[in-house]
């Protein structure tokens, strides 16, 4: 056999050309040309633009998903809050309560003896 029609013998240090040209080709936008796929630019375009909104709403849905997490946290929080301050307010609004604290400041005030009186127009 004649070496020029001979299948060629692949060596180890072509695989380091190969990626070298293909970098190089990448670079400067050769390389879909050199796969003879570019009648699919339009599509490659298409589908990267479509990647990249997925992507972005992705991150916008778990950002909002965070939001809602730290609100619940917060809710929780104010509702022990008001928990709390309801109580407070049920407890001072009681009479006995109301007598003692009187007392204890030195007021001369008491609880009413009569029922208060009714004016009629």
């Amino acid at each position: 056999m004649n070496e020029n029609t001979s299948a060629r013998k692949w060596k180890f240090s072509d695989i380091g050309i190969f990626l070298k040209n293909s970098f190089l080709a990448i670079l400067q936008g050769r390389f879909l040309l050199r796969l003879k796929i570019d009648k699919y630019f339009v599509h490659i375009v298409y589908v990267f633009f479509l990647m990249a909104m997925l992507i972005l709403i992705s991150l916008g849905t778990e950002n909002s998903l965070n939001k809602v997490e730290e609100n619940k946290k917060t809710i929780k929080e104010l509702e022990i809050i008001c928990s709390d301050k309801t109580f407070e307010v049920a407890d001072k609004s009681r009479r006995a309560t109301v007598e003692e604290t009187l007392e204890i400041m030195g007021s001369a005030l008491k609880e009413p003896a009569k029922s208060a009186i009714v004016l009629k127009k």
